[in-house]
């Protein structure tokens, strides 16, 4: 038998290349296939009916005129919801708050501006909108509250009455002696008050999802670009009352996530109801307004009695403050943030003594998700905040400053105050090479010519990490009976009777550049080209390559997605060798896979093609020795198992994430005196991720992540009036930075391989942060202390207050 390789001959590795997304290309052409692509007989469209106002008590539902219009299917109530299924399961949840959160208005209320009350379908999406527009409700509105500060009053009106009160979590972290380290400082400087504001993850793509209900086997198919598949799939299981194993999951290609899709078990839940309802399949496909307005905002976060103690030799002993998390109307996959803060409790720097005290807060806002950096970007944006109040009220270099407190690269591996443990870093490398992208001296002296001229230059550093791998026992810090804990993923490669190879992980691909990423690992293991490998694109939940916690989010894909791959790679080559070791007469430890071949090391007689072993397995298997044929399948599946274990639910320690990315930023940015517009000169940014698998793939997303933070930083906001209307619904009122928007950007990168991985990658893409530290700490050096710095949004009119003085009372040099 001969089969002749199409493999290329041998070359370097292709881990660690910036070789081409090869997924790039059909995009491009136009053949990607999202969620809203594919082709469906009888598909019935989908529109929900919302509410305008931000609290009311719904007193009427009248659907018979949606049953007037041409084309109409059918429609799904609030009484439907609660006949046809159960509460969802939220396992990260505290006690209650999965009882009043529904894909409809639940309880007869509607609780934020946006809120689906009534869905309707029919042939056509216009005829689906003039449904929706005949469907008739009443309401009774009811007082709102929009700001946590006084959801948390007693006299606020209460969202949940099952609930009882607007505090959906509270607890206190207090790690170290802060009282010590505030009584025996040199200075301590307080701070009244900072705000985090809401701003949006703006994917390409907004929520799509399709459902096909098959009633002779009583199952369901989806179809969407859900980020975190398999807890979605437990979710939508309990409040289906329909069992794991008959619902189908899957996706194709996504149009971006950064967090956000993680939280479509809600709409997931109304469309497989009217499928099984209808007998036919559904589709909804959310627009832009409906994004902005129900939800899926970053976290909204005020900061109060904030203080940080410092010697004068310019060290940083503790900080500490009160925290008020405004989730939203629901709580989705809060209060998940408490702990998940946490994770980067210290910063980049030495502090030994931090005290939190948290409270999650429901508000008649739309409710937040998971957005690039969640929970942490918010902590880290405080930390980055209070280190440069506290080196311009005492008068301390900013780049000395934090090269005396920044984690020095000879202490890692670093345990944080909570027993988190940072893999590797330098830190003091980062800040000076991102120095160098902006010429640090230059600027200054730019700086110094500006005065008098109507501008101002200022300079400012963000610096940042990027957690990765999340430890889902800090889910229990919330809900003790969680039953979570540590985090794995799964990977499956196979080989057809032709000789090619499948791929396949549990981690969903959003624009990370996947398939690229994966290829070039199994390719160098099975001694192949990666355009030699079929790489399948999103998820599916039927295919085997799933665990519990399948899913792109966290910043895992490169630690537990890649280790899977490795673990079932290893599995597969193992049985290559036995295969063709029996025909090569060596024994598998002789072998070696490379050029498409196996052969025997130093022997270039004995070898055969790699395609000839898929044959021998699938077609031949007479030639094989009895106990190779009986159990050889060429079929590897593994899995990453992250080395966690449970924190301690009592003290709030343990080691919640496995990998921290840094990433240090600067900034040169102009003030006009007289507009308050803020021009960026120069942006320079360091990112340190291990061992990059594709350099080019990573720059990519630091690219992204920064566009993402100066545009959250400058322009984007989702502001509430007091009666809880959202201004900012749509693109006409809403600005997310454009190309034209955007300054140079200026990349380097260091490389500290983590200890803890597979390959000493770690995972990254989510410092969309740190350009809200950066271009905050650059504002402040431009104003010096004229006013203070106190929220993460700072567009022009923001400047012009505190060009004016504004906040200078709220900052305070206790000694």
């Amino acid at each position: 038998m001969t089969i002749t390789s199409t493999t290329a001959t041998a070359k370097e590795k292709y881990e660690g290349q910036a070789i081409l997304r090869r997924e790039d290309d059909r995009l491009l052409r136009a053949e990607g296939e999202f969620a809203d692509d594919t082709p469906t007989y009888r598909l019935a469209y989908v529109q929900f009916v919302r509410s305008p106002y931000a609290h009311a008590r719904i007193t009427k539902i009248d659907v018979s005129g949606a049953a007037l219009v041409e084309g109409f299917v059918g429609t799904l109530t609030p009484q439907d919801v609660e006949e046809l299924s159960d509460p969802f399961i939220e396992y990260q949840a505290g006690p209650g708050a999965a009882e009043v959160d529904r894909p409809l208005a639940s309880g007869g209320k509607v609780r934020y501006v946006g809120e689906p009350v009534v869905a309707v379908a029919a042939d056509s999406r216009e005829a689906a909108r003039d449904a929706a527009a005949a469907v008739v409700v009443e309401y009774e509105p009811l007082p709102v509250v929009v700001d946590a500060r006084d959801a948390v009053r007693p006299e606020a009106p209460v969202l949940h009455e099952g609930i009882g009160s607007n505090v959906s979590w509270q607890g206190d972290f207090d790690f170290g002696d802060i009282d010590f380290a505030l009584e025996n400082a040199d200075h301590v400087i307080e701070v009244d008050e900072l705000h985090f504001h809401r701003f949006s993850p703006t994917p390409l793509e907004t929520f799509v999802v399709s459902v096909d209900y098959d009633a002779g086997m009583d199952t369901f198919t989806i179809q969407s670009g859900c980020a975190q598949p398999q807890l979605t799939l437990l979710m939508i299981s309990k409040a289906l009352r329909h069992p794991v194993e008959k619902i189908r999951l899957l996706s194709k290609d996504i149009g971006g996530s950064f967090g956000v899709k993680v939280g479509m078990f809600i709409p997931m839940v109304a469309l497989a109801l009217m499928a099984r309802k209808f007998r036919r399949p559904v589709r909804w496909t959310q627009t832009r307004s409906e994004a902005h307005m129900e939800g899926g905002h970053s976290n909204e976060r005020t900061f109060t009695n904030l203080k940080i103690a410092v010697q004068n030799d310019g060290t940083v002993l503790g900080v500490t403050y009160d925290a008020l998390d405004d989730h939203g109307a629901y709580t989705r996959y809060e209060p998940l943030g408490a702990p998940i803060w946490s994770q980067v409790a210290n910063a980049c720097y030495q502090i030994k003594h931090l005290r939190v005290n948290w409270k999650s807060v429901y508000t008649n806002k739309g409710p937040t998700l998971p957005v690039r950096g969640y929970s942490r970007m918010q902590h880290l944006w405080a930390m980055e905040r209070l280190f440069d109040i506290a080196a311009t009220k005492l008068g301390l270099d900013p780049v000395e400053f934090r090269l005396k407190n920044y984690i020095q690269p000879e202490q890692y591996p670093y345990t944080t105050v909570n027993e988190c443990v940072y893999d590797s870093g330098n830190l003091p490398l980062s800040l000076r090479k991102v120095l160098e992208l902006i010429d640090y001296e230059d600027a200054r002296r730019l700086q110094a010519a500006a005065v008098g001229t109507g501008k101002r230059i200022g300079i400012g550093i963000g610096s940042t990490l990027d957690s990765g791998t999340n430890n889902f026992g800090q889910s229990r810090y919330i809900n003790p009976n969680s039953g979570m804990s540590g985090n794995t993923e799964a990977g499956l490669v196979r080989m057809g009777s032709d000789g090619s190879v499948y791929v396949v992980t549990g981690g969903v691909a959003y624009g990370q550049g996947h398939e690229t990423t994966m290829a070039q690992v199994v390719a160098d293991m099975l001694g192949l080209r990666p355009e030699d490998l079929i790489t399948h694109r999103g998820g599916d939940s039927l295919l085997g390559a799933q665990t519990g916690f399948s899913g792109s989010y966290a910043s895992q894909f490169v630690v537990t997605g890649i280790g899977a791959l490795i673990d079932a790679t290893n599995k597969l080559v193992r049985e290559i060798k036995l295969v063709a070791g029996s025909q090569l007469g060596a024994t598998p430890d002789e072998l070696v896979l490379e050029d498409g071949m196996v052969k025997v090391a130093g022997d270039p007689d004995r070898q055969m093609p790699i395609q000839a072993v898929g044959w021998l397995v699938h077609m031949s298997p007479a030639e094989l020795p009895r106990e190779l044929a009986e159990t050889v399948t060429l079929v590897g599946r593994g899995v990453y198992n992250a080395p966690f274990t449970v924190p301690d639910i009592e003290t709030k320690k343990g080691n919640l994430t496995l990998t921290y990315s840094t990433q240090v930023h600067a900034a040169v940015v102009e003030i006009d005196e007289e507009t308050g517009q803020v021009t960026v000169l120069r942006y320079g940014m360091v990112d340190d991720c291990g061992n990059p698998i594709n350099p080019m793939l990573i720059q990519g997303q630091v690219h992204g992540a920064t566009a993402h933070g100066l545009s959250a930083a400058l322009f984007e906001n989702f502001h509430y009036t007091p009666d809880g209307q959202l201004l900012g619904a749509n693109f006409y009122d809403y600005h997310a930075a454009t190309s034209y928007d955007m300054p140079t950007l200026r990349y380097d990168n260091v490389v500290s391989p983590s200890p803890f991985t597979p390959t000493g990658a770690k995972g990254m893409g989510e410092g969309g942060g740190a350009p809200q530290h950066t271009l905050g700490a650059a504002v402040q050096d431009a104003l010096r202390d004229t006013g203070m710095v106190l929220d993460s949004h700072i567009p022009s009119e923001v400047v012009l207050d505190l060009l004016a003085g504004a906040n200078s009372a709220k900052v305070k040099v206790i000694r």
